[in-house]
């Protein structure tokens, strides 16, 4: 086994995409969004590295790995948004329909906890 240095490795090819293929997206200003504005369970971190990941190796020319950063970025940006969006109108929705019940509770035991001061009783007769 060698040890001796500087190796003289060569780095393996870099893939490069098809000519007339369009590059592959990023997703950068999406993942800054959902970091900035609705991080979900720091999904939206977890999106702007992958595309910081895809943009680096686009830049770089590794199409197949930008190719994949930028799948696992726009995933990840969708859950963000998809949970950011969705947990609030459940909140949302839970806060209504509890109003909504106690409402109808209090509408239900008005008679219970009222009475009546008329003359019109039938024990007093």
């Amino acid at each position: 086994m060698d040890t001796s240095y500087p190796r003289e490795d060569e780095w393996p090819p870099k893939r490069r995409a098809p000519p007339g293929a369009p590059p592959p997206r990023d997703h950068l200003i999406w993942a800054i969004f959902n970091t900035l504005y609705m991080n979900f369970c720091c999904l939206g971190f977890v999106a702007l590295a992958f595309a910081v990941k895809a943009r680096d190796r686009k830049v770089s020319g590794d199409v197949e790995a930008a190719r994949h950063f930028s799948s696992k970025a726009r995933c990840y940006n969708a859950l963000a948004t998809a949970g950011s969006v969705v947990l609030p109108l459940l909140l949302i929705a839970l806060v209504v329909t509890g109003v909504i019940h106690l409402s109808k509770l209090a509408q239900e035991s008005v008679g219970f906890f009222t009475y009546q001061l008329s003359g019109t009783d039938d024990e007093d007769q």
